[in-house]
């Protein structure tokens, strides 16, 4: 699970304006996720040793299965409550909601083709209903969590900033995901505009670290698991998409400084710009740290749901504007190699995610 020094590294940025946060309620949609526990387990850390007085509040579909996830926390669960229901369907909540990050998503690419109305609806339909809920309390914050999905496909050099515009064909099934996520950017800025809910947008890159599922389909989790079990890494296509990626304990604090200090309206790209490099290469770097082999069984790419080869360097000098960093927690190997070790030494227990 999430390792108490991530905890300790999120609670003492001191670019967070924590005092924002005292005697606050923080609604976390998505929760159970990667992102969303590793965020909530903080937020629960940082109240205790900050005295903020804060309540926590999950959106989860199972409580059963949300307390299973959250039963490790080295802190006191006293200010964490759950609401259970979905995105689309949330229940009803009694008394103030301060904030909101709403990281809810379907995250499987295979997903995305499979079940594309379903990856539109709960998107849309999800974020609507969640901004009404935030218009109808009066929130003081909201972030949305999007993706680099949005920008489409770059030209190879070129660095992507947030003024950046894409064409995404909404006849392409796999951009389900994509365009529904640019339609949920679009609501934002909408609400902000027209009824002063103050949401801001975060384009986050691939992000992983402690918590991983082991079922998790995502790139990264298969080669964990193939350096846990001492077996070849095997790509299904040539590798080229080029990305940087992020550490989760990085994202948590990305998410908290747009949440507390970025302005409505707006979105933040936020990626570990030193990590960026082709999955081929990256695949290669990985095997030959741990002893693993590399092979290459090309497959349909369509078929699978794999999206063609992107080259997503990030800018994430806006959000370094406002005071963000990554690396807060110490790192003693190249960074994309430290993040595979803190992954793999603190993977979900199965049954868990």
């Amino acid at each position: 699970m999430i390792p108490e020094s991530d905890y300790e590294c999120i609670c003492s940025a001191d670019h967070i304006p924590w005092e924002r946060l005292r005697e606050k309620t923080i609604l976390i949609t998505g929760a159970t996720g990667l992102i969303g526990s590793t965020l909530t387990g903080a937020l629960l850390y940082a109240n205790e040793k900050r005295q903020l007085g804060m309540t926590v509040l999950a959106l989860v579909r199972d409580e059963d299965r949300a307390r299973q996830r959250f039963a490790g926390l080295p802190v006191s669960a006293a200010p964490l409550r759950f609401a259970v229901g979905t995105v689309e369907q949330p229940p009803v909540i009694d008394g103030p909601i301060d904030f909101i990050i709403h990281a809810a998503a379907q995250t499987a690419s295979e997903a995305f083709v499979r079940h594309p109305a379903e990856t539109i609806r709960a998107a849309v339909l999800g974020t609507l209903r969640i901004l009404e809920l935030a218009r109808e309390k009066r929130s003081e914050g909201f972030l949305f969590t999007s993706s680099m999905e949005v920008y489409g496909h770059p030209p190879r050099g070129h660095k992507v900033t947030e003024t950046d515009v894409c064409a995404l064909s909404p006849l392409d099934i796999r951009n389900s995901y994509p365009v529904s996520k640019l339609q949920c950017e679009s609501l934002c800025c909408a609400y902000a505009a027209e009824y002063g809910v103050p949401a801001v947008i975060l384009r986050l890159t691939q992000t992983f670290g402690p918590g991983v599922h082991p079922d998790d389909g995502r790139i990264f989790a298969e080669f964990g698991r193939c350096i846990r079990e001492k077996r070849d890494i095997v790509l299904h296509t040539p590798g080229e998409t080029e990305r940087s990626y992020l550490y989760t304990a990085d994202a948590a604090t990305a998410i908290l400084t747009a949440l507390l200090k970025g302005q409505p309206g707006q979105a933040y790209n936020a990626a570990d710009e030193s990590t960026y490099c082709s999955i081929a290469d990256m695949a290669r770097k990985v095997a030959a740290a741990n002893g693993i082999g590399l092979r290459f069984e090309l497959e349909n790419e369509a078929e699978r749901g794999y999206p063609e080869p992107v080259y997503m360097d990030l800018d994430a000098s806006r959000l370094r504007s406002l005071g963000w960093h990554v690396g807060g927690v110490e790192q003693q190997l190249d960074p994309l190699l430290w993040m595979y070790d803190r992954m793999i030494a603190h993977m979900a227990p199965a049954g868990k995610g």
